[in-house]
C-alpha cells in the first residue's frame, strides 16, 4: 500500500512514452511534407538521446518503425543496428539508407549473427562483401555468396577461394557467380565435388583462338632468339597451340604417349613412367603428378582430351592407376563412368586451355620449397607474390 509521502509525489513515465513516440513519428514520417530535414536532424538527436535510456523493447519498437524509412538520419540508425540482434535485425536486412561505410562499421563492431543479417541484404556493397569475407564465418560467407545482390569484388574472391579449399560447400556458390573468372574457378576444381568439378569445366574452359592468333608470330621471334627469355618463355605456356612436346618424344624411352600409357598399364605407374607420361605430354613433372593422383579422377580427362589420346586409353590409364573399371561384373564403377563422360563433353581446344592453365599456374611458381614447412609455399615480400596468379595458385593448390 502506498504511504501518504509516495501518493503526493508525481508520477513519471507517461510524459518520456509520449514524447518518445512522438519523436520516433517525426523521425520515420517520409519525406515531401511539411518536415524539413533540419527538424528531422534535430528529432533524431533527442530520440538518440532517449534510447541511450530505453529499454529493449523502447528500441525494438523504434527499429521497427524505421526499418523502410530511407529518410532516417544514419546516425540513429547505426546505434540501433548495434544494439542487440534481435532489435537490429528487422534494419539491418531492410533499411535501404546505410551506406557501405554504414555497413562496414557495423559488421565490424558487431556480432556474427549482425553480419549473417547483412549478408541476407537486398544489396551488399563491394567493400562490406570484403569486410565479411575477410571475418569468414562460415554461416555468413555462405549466405553472402549465395546473395545474387551482394557485389563481389575480386580482392573477396580471392579469400573466399582461400577459404574455400577447408570450407568445400564454397565451392559450389563460387563456381555460380558471375563475378568468379577462370583463376578462381580452375582453382577450386581440385578440391571441388563432381558437379562441381564439372560445371568449371563446361563454364570456364575457352579456345584461346583470338590469343593464339594475335601471338602467332611472337613463336618465331623466340625461336630465333633460341627461346633464352625465361619470361617470355613462362608466359606462352598458356598460349602456344601444340600441346604434346616433340622434343621429349625424341628421348622418351617410349615410342609415344600412348605407349606410356600402356606400359603403366601392364608394369604398374612408377615415379619415372608418370614422369614420362608428363614430358610427352607438354607439361612440368608437378602438373602431371597433380593430373594422375587426382581423387575424383576428372582431370585425366582433361589430359588424354588435351593430348589427342582416343577415349580407348581412359580405362587403360585408369587401371594403370589402380582404379577399379567395375564394381560387379558388367556394372562400370560410377567414379569412372562420370571421367569417361567428363571426356566426351571437351572439345580438344577446350581441354587443352585447361591444362596449359594448369601446368603454367602450377608449375611456374612451385619450386621444391613447396615440400618444406607442411607443403606452404614461400611468400616473397614483392608485387608479384602480391598479385601473380600462378603464385597464388601454386600456393593455394600445393600449401598446406
Amino acid at each position: 500500500m502506498e504511504t501518504l509521502e509516495q501518493a503526493e509525489l508525481p508520477r513519471i513515465g507517461r510524459a518520456r512514452t509520449m514524447l518518445f513516440r512522438r519523436l520516433v513519428d517525426i523521425v520515420s514520417v517520409p519525406s515531401g511534407g511539411k518536415l524539413s530535414v533540419q527538424d528531422r536532424h534535430m528529432a533524431a538527436d533527442i530520440l538518440l538521446d532517449m534510447l541511450f535510456h530505453a529499454d529493449d523493447e523502447e528500441r525494438a519498437i523504434c527499429a521497427r518503425r524505421l526499418a523502410r524509412s530511407k529518410e532516417a538520419p544514419r546516425r540513429l540508425l547505426r546505434f540501433l543496428a548495434q544494439c542487440p540482434i534481435t532489435i537490429a535485425m528487422p534494419l539491418l536486412e531492410q533499411n535501404e539508407a546505410f551506406d557501405a561505410c554504414d555497413l562496414r562499421e557495423i559488421a565490424m563492431a558487431t556480432t556474427a549473427e549482425h553480419r549473417l543479417a547483412i549478408a541476407r541484404r537486398k544489396v551488399v556493397p563491394a567493400t562490406v562483401c570484403d569486410c565479411l569475407a575477410e571475418v569468414g564465418e562460415t554461416h555468413v560467407v555462405k549466405e553472402l555468396v549465395a546473395n545474387s545482390g551482394a557485389e563481389l569484388p575480386e580482392q573477396a574472391l580471392d579469400k573466399l577461394v582461400r577459404r574455400s579449399r577447408d570450407e568445400t560447400g564454397l565451392c559450389p556458390l563460387i563456381a555460380e557467380r558471375l563475378e568468379t573468372i577462370p583463376s578462381h574457378a580452375l582453382t577450386i576444381f581440385w578440391w571441388s565435388d563432381a558437379p562441381t568439378r564439372r560445371r568449371i569445366l563446361q563454364r570456364y574452359a575457352a579456345d584461346r583462338l583470338e590469343i593464339i592468333e594475335t601471338c602467332k608470330d611472337v613463336f618465331e621471334v623466340m625461336a630465333d632468339e633460341k627461346w633464352a627469355d625465361p619470361v617470355a618463355r613462362k608466359a606462352v605456356q598458356l598460349i602456344e597451340r601444340r600441346q604434346r612436346n616433340r622434343a621429349a618424344l625424341a628421348r622418351s624411352p617410349f615410342d609415344s604417349l600412348e605407349g606410356a600409357i600402356n606400359s603403366a598399364a601392364v608394369n604398374g605407374m612408377d615415379v619415372q613412367t608418370e614422369q614420362e607420361i608428363g614430358y610427352l605430354s607438354g607439361i612440368k613433372p608437378v602438373t602431371a603428378s597433380k593430373i594422375l593422383n587426382d581423387p575424383g579422377g576428372e582431370a585425366l580427362a582433361v589430359l588424354l582430351k588435351a593430348t589427342g589420346v582416343k577415349r580407348d586409353f581412359l580405362p587403360v590409364l585408369w587401371v594403370a592407376l589402380q582404379r577399379p573399371l567395375e564394381l560387379d561384373e558388367g556394372v562400370m564403377d560410377p567414379q569412372f563412368k562420370l571421367v569417361a563422360e567428363t571426356y566426351e563433353i571437351l572439345s580438344v581446344a577446350k581441354a587443352q586451355t585447361i591444362l596449359r592453365y594448369w601446368n603454367w599456374a602450377l608449375s611456374s611458381a612451385y619450386s621444391p620449397g613447396a615440400v618444406r614447412d607442411g607443403g606452404g609455399l614461400p611468400m616473397p615480400a614483392n608485387e608479384e607474390a602480391e598479385f601473380s596468379t600462378s603464385q597464388r595458385t601454386a600456393r593455394l593448390v600445393f600449401g598446406r
